[in-house]
């Protein structure tokens, strides 16, 4: 009679117990989920939505909504344009007074040349476009980092706007109200409807397209791109036309929503910098060859929902400031984390 023992390898008794499908179906999910760029601003937006209504019943009432809807609206429209810029390496300071702008030229156009609302309208996107244009060649062009450029650009047309306006707030033209004004902005989600579409559009160009991957590959390596045939030059350009627009329209929407064109609207340069926090806290890299347009979507929806909340709790407007600053720093240092995660992922 053998003494001899099974060992554990051939019992399989000390054997851990293989994964169940369904938790590794689980893990797998919760990882790609994590190395979205967008996962860790909508698990934020999410958890402030659960804080925020267990601190005020009213936070998720209709008439809320709509608040932050609007106030979410109009900077991540010009969020949008900020996200393809940063991606292609450029950034542009200027975009606040051009949504600033686009609303008084299309008043002149009506009420000084008698142009009908919807030529008006475009020209004031046409303009737009020109002074993207012009950003653009003086950065690609004549070699001026885009921050000089564009903050030059800024004072330029900020001296524009109040010497044509005498710095006072003129009434909506009289053809733009009616149908046209209700929906371009003045309906109660309208300017929501055109955020989302705006976001769907340049998410599927980004992400889908010749043009995005072009972006992409331009600022995440500009000499390669290059040497591959792509045209850094006329990307870059293209882009700066791209945000210059949509802060145009932005501003546009905004008017037609309050009701007024005031110089001051969308707060100058308030506009621009927040649309840049929501594009870094939504996981843009500033440096360049990376970024998420709807994570900008998010970005700026976390922002919007501090500072509604804020008002909700009877909390000081100073204190949202400092909420936003450590925002931004710890979505840069939680982009960097997602980063590695993406980049182990792939090895």
């Amino acid at each position: 009679m053998s003494d001899t023992i099974a060992s554990p390898a051939a019992t399989g008794a000390d054997q851990p117990e293989p994964p169940r499908p369904a938790r590794r179906v689980l893990r797998t999910a919760t990882d790609a989920f994590l190395r979205r760029r967008e996962a860790s601003v909508l698990l934020v937006a999410i958890g402030l939505v659960v804080y925020f209504q267990a601190s005020t019943p009213i936070f998720l009432t209709t008439d809320n909504l709509r608040n932050i809807a609007q106030a979410t609206a109009p900077t991540a429209i010009v969020a949008v344009g900020i996200v393809l810029l940063l991606v292609s390496g450029e950034i542009d300071v200027s975009v606040g007074m051009v949504a600033a702008l686009a609303p008084y030229l299309m008043h002149y156009a009506i009420d000084l040349y008698s142009i009908p609302a919807i030529p008006a309208i475009l020209l004031a996107l046409v303009i737009a476009a020109g002074i993207g244009f012009v950003n653009g060649f003086i950065t690609i062009r004549l070699k001026v980092p885009s921050f000089v450029t564009t903050l030059g650009t800024f004072y330029l047309l900020y001296g524009v706007l109040l010497t044509t306006s005498h710095a006072y707030p003129v009434a909506i033209p009289e053809p733009t109200k009616g149908n046209i004004q209700t929906w371009l902005g003045a309906g109660d989600w309208a300017t929501l409807a055109w955020c989302l579409l705006v976001v769907a559009i340049f998410h599927i160009v980004l992400t889908q397209t010749r043009w995005g991957l072009h972006t992409i590959s331009v600022g995440g390596n500009p000499l390669g791109a290059t040497e591959a045939g792509i045209r850094a030059t006329r990307v870059k350009t293209g882009n700066f036309m791209i945000v210059s627009v949509l802060g145009a329209f932005a501003g546009l929407l905004e008017a037609f929503r309050i009701n007024s064109i005031d110089p001051n609207i969308g707060g100058g340069t308030r506009i621009t910098f927040t649309a840049i926090a929501a594009a870094v806290i939504g996981g843009t890299a500033l440096a360049g060859g990376s970024g998420t347009v709807i994570g900008a979507l998010l970005g700026m929806l976390v922002l919007a929902e501090l500072q509604n909340g804020f008002n909700l709790l009877g909390i000081s407007a100073n204190s949202f400031f400092l909420i936003q600053g450590i925002a931004i720093l710890a979505s840069m240092i939680a982009n960097q984390y997602l980063s590695r995660l993406r980049r182990a992922g792939r090895t």
